[in-house]
């Protein structure tokens, strides 16, 4: 196994410890954590799609990075917006 492919698997254990922690109920879809492991699995799978190119998974990884991103932003304008009522 090479950098890169380790660097992936990071992505992918980062990904599963959400999903898991989720169904778990440790962790809620608000939870900025969630989103913080979302997010770095997404970035480690494209790193390691830097090294060896596959097209669906980039643009699965790319999305998946955009609406973590937007879910984020969203859930802190509205933890702003209660705080500030």
């Amino acid at each position: 196994m090479n950098g890169p492919d380790f660097v992936g698997l990071i992505g992918v254990v980062a990904y599963l410890s959400a999903y898991g922690l989720l169904q778990l109920g440790t962790l809620k879809v608000e939870d900025s954590r969630y989103a913080l492991l979302n997010a770095l699995g997404a970035l480690l799978i494209l790193y390691s799609l830097l090294f060896d190119f596959n097209l669906a998974s980039f643009v699965t990884q790319s999305a998946w990075l955009i609406l973590t991103a937007i879910g984020y932003i969203r859930s802190h304008l509205k933890r702003s917006r209660a705080a500030q009522s």
